[in-house]
């Protein structure tokens, strides 16, 4: 089969030709954490550089052992036997789609690696809506029809994909939902694969009220859930490569371990050993990671939160994120204006105008598991808080990171693209700049 680069690369690849180009641009498309290594992250990594032979396939025990802790004091009980470690958690979970076999069924939206992967393994993903605020995780009742359905055709479906928090909505499932999706799963004998790498960034609310709770489908069906997560939000680490699996103490469990560790075995051989050093000391938790993961959230939530506000007054529906660094705005209440002054009808075209004329980048809800006709999109608001890691520090230790001119700057920019796209004679739009760059200052 043809493979396409990812849509969340492509648009930052996009955005990196606009500037280029010299065109001013609003980065809202690339998923990526945009905040600074922790300093004892670099000394970390710098001592394991010696670390330079092949280690266990599964991971080195330091790091099992650590993860292990990790969910333990999340209420998850882990065998470190049962956590398998690999260099990213894409590979693991492409490795896990093979293993499992058959179809699996996906929430619509959900992150557009988890459709592509099932393609390129010989699935036909099934896509199922999710609930307004319940993202990542399937309607349960349309989840037993869909699956139900897809089985008396002759189908194989094994598995559901759930993502706890969510990419793209940035909201979380409450306990409910995630109870209910497990009781299917139990009825259908489906194995449930729980993305759970936005766990950590669960954010305060604008008054500091508690931050909702994250609910695991591990805790309500033990025997058949495989957690995924890693480093590469909670401490932006991204490019280092590190995920890690959990898999279920039970006959499910061990049969996927087997397998996974083959697959792995011929793929990766081993996780990088510096970088497993230094993931072996943050799983542990330690006061000055906890700390910068905290500052983290609260960037994050701040700034998501203002950018939700501009999409509201635009006119666009917006579900209140909670977590991560993502929205989904709906453009739905403006369609018959976008069809009249643009001839806007579907979410590529919307979004197309967005890049094109105005060098905004986001992402069109058809990448997510949805239809073309949706005016919805993805929005990350984590490379809004600088270009460089001197203001990207300003941002974390800012007590108001949107007074922040470089931060606002952003802020007033979307609100001049989404005014000029919804008035009668557009204006603001993208314009070329010197590609002289200004001196960051904090």
């Amino acid at each position: 089969m043809t493979v396409t680069v990812s849509a969340t690369l492509a648009v930052n690849e996009a955005l990196n030709d606009k500037r280029r180009q010299g065109v001013r641009v609003l980065p809202l498309g690339f998923g990526e954490a945009g905040l600074p290594v922790h300093p004892v992250m670099r000394d970390r990594l710098s001592a394991g550089n010696g670390a330079n032979a092949y280690g266990p396939v599964a991971g080195s025990a330091a790091l099992r052992e650590a993860a292990a802790g990790y969910w333990e004091r999340r209420g998850l009980p882990t065998d470190p036997g049962m956590v398998i470690a690999g260099p990213g958690s894409k590979p693991l979970l492409y490795s896990l789609l093979l293993e499992i076999g058959g179809d699996t069924a996906i929430a619509a939206p959900s992150w557009v690696s988890y459709a592509a992967q099932s393609r390129l393994v010989g699935q036909r993903p099934i896509m199922v809506p999710t609930a307004t605020g319940q993202g990542g995780v399937p309607q349960p009742d349309l989840l037993h029809a869909a699956v139900t359905d897809a089985r008396e055709q002759g189908r194989t479906v094994n598995a559901v994909v759930v993502t706890v928090p969510d990419n793209p909505t940035g909201t979380v499932a409450s306990a409910e939902t995630v109870r209910r999706l497990a009781e299917v799963a139990r009825e259908l004998d489906l194995v449930i694969i729980s993305d759970e790498i936005y766990r950590d960034l669960v954010h305060l609310g604008p008054e500091g009220e508690d931050r909702v709770v994250v609910h695991s489908p591990a805790e309500y069906a033990p025997e058949r859930t495989v957690i995924s997560s890693g480093l590469s939000k909670n401490l932006a680490l991204g490019g280092w490569r590190i995920g890690v699996l959990r898999l279920p103490d039970s006959e499910i469990g061990h049969r996927l371990r087997g397998g996974l560790l083959g697959v792995a075995s011929e793929i990766w051989s081993s996780p990088a050993a510096p970088v497993q050093e230094a993931a072996s000391y943050a799983f542990t938790e330690p006061d000055e990671l906890v700390d910068h993961i905290d500052r983290s959230r609260r960037l994050h939530g701040i700034v998501a939160r203002a950018v939700t506000d501009v999409f509201t007054r635009a006119g666009a529906t917006v579900a209140a994120p909670t977590a991560a660094f993502y929205l989904y705005p709906d453009f739905e209440p403006l369609r018959e204006r976008l069809a009249e002054l643009h001839g806007v009808t579907t979410g590529p075209g919307l979004t197309g105008l967005l890049l094109e004329r105005y060098g905004m980048g986001v992402l069109p809800a058809v990448e997510f598991g949805e239809s073309t006709d949706a005016l919805r999109m993805r929005v990350a608001t984590s490379l809004l808080y600088g270009e460089s890691e001197e203001r990207r520090y300003a941002a974390l230790s800012a007590r108001d990171p949107l007074a922040l001119p470089w931060v606002r700057a952003h802020l007033t920019r979307l609100s001049e693209v989404l005014d000029s796209v919804l008035s009668e004679s557009p204006k603001h739009a993208s314009t070329v700049i010197p590609v002289r760059r200004e001196v960051a200052r904090a």
